[in-house]
């Protein structure tokens, strides 16, 4: 995990514990918030309304706990930590504690973290939580005990309730299945946002600028972050702050039978050298799935096609 990030407010990162100093009247929640969602606005949105002297502390962890509970899992995420942390500090979160995610620390009832840790070590006098969260090891305390401990421990408690839109309760969950699925405008709905990933520029095998469409090859550091299906899709590109429209396509080239799985850039009216530079790519819609065709010239014919379409997707 590097230590980077912007802030578009006064946000301060703490890496752990150590670094944070007890403040009196801390406003706090605390989760993975993958994706940083519509589902999560509602619960940043109270934490940020803070009254005289209070401030916001967000608690997140790193690894993400399911890396930890569940090590066989190929556990996908929406965001890279530093894309997650990026997506926070554009809110006026006065501090992001960064907390190592381990077994002894799973192994916390939900007493302890409260007493410890949130009243004890953060300053707690005002906790925010989701409708789904639940503390402790096994997630073992629900919403009343944690009202008893908030009476215990003097501390106010604000229950969120669960932000749905068109009667569907939006979640990390339902927004990694639609991506697996493809069903990127559905995944940007509940995001509130373009799902979008980042990568560096590789040199491939340049069949796309020989047959008219050169391609950029994007690596993807990260193997946790979640890649959508199969598929050609209408994005948008950022390179060196810098934005262009294109088309993308994810797949194995069956056409020219590869057999490694590319993530491949077409990018409209661009011809200069950007191998080995960083780009950003956030996802429109999906114009089709990926096709084994009979020739080079229908799918070439193809590709102007899929240009023409994401062209029109792109200006909507």
């Amino acid at each position: 995990m590097n230590n980077i990030l912007f802030s578009t407010f006064s946000l301060k990162i703490h890496k752990g514990l150590d670094s944070f100093i007890k403040i009196q009247n801390a406003v706090v929640t605390t989760g993975t918030f993958d994706g940083v969602h519509n589902g999560h606005l509602d619960i940043i949105k109270e934490l940020c309304e803070k009254k005289d002297q209070q401030q916001s502390v967000l608690i997140t962890f790193f690894p993400h706990p399911r890396q930890i509970l569940f090590p066989d899992q190929n556990i996908k995420f929406i965001n890279t930590f530093e894309e997650k942390v990026a997506l926070l500090s554009k809110y006026k979160i006065d501090h992001l504690i960064i907390h190592e995610f381990n077994l002894a620390f799973s192994r916390m009832s939900s007493i302890e973290y409260i007493r410890d840790i949130l009243k004890n070590k953060i300053g707690l006098k005002k906790l925010i939580v989701g409708h789904d969260h639940q503390f402790g090891r096994n997630r073992e305390a629900s919403i009343s005990e944690i009202r008893e401990y908030a009476q215990l421990y003097d501390f106010e408690i604000k229950y969120i309730v669960p932000f749905q839109l068109n009667g569907l309760v939006v979640s990390s969950t339902k927004i990694r299945k639609a991506l697996l699925e493809g069903e990127i405008k559905f995944a940007n709905t509940l995001l509130g946002y373009d799902f979008f990933l980042t990568g560096k520029i590789i040199y491939g095998k340049g069949i796309g600028k020989e047959i008219g469409f050169p391609t950029a090859n994007i690596k993807i550091e990260n193997k946790n972050k979640i890649i959508p299906a199969n598929g050609v899709y209408a994005v948008f590109l950022e390179i060196e702050n810098q934005k262009y429209g294109g088309m993308l396509n994810i797949g194995y080239n069956p056409t020219f039978e590869e057999k490694k799985l590319s993530i491949e850039a077409h990018i409209f009216n661009f011809k200069d050298d950007i191998y080995n530079k960083e780009i950003k790519v956030s996802f429109k819609s999906k114009i089709r799935d990926e096709k084994k065709f009979n020739s080079v010239q229908e799918l070439k014919k193809q590709l102007f096609k899929d240009e023409i379409l994401a062209k029109k997707n792109l200006t909507h």
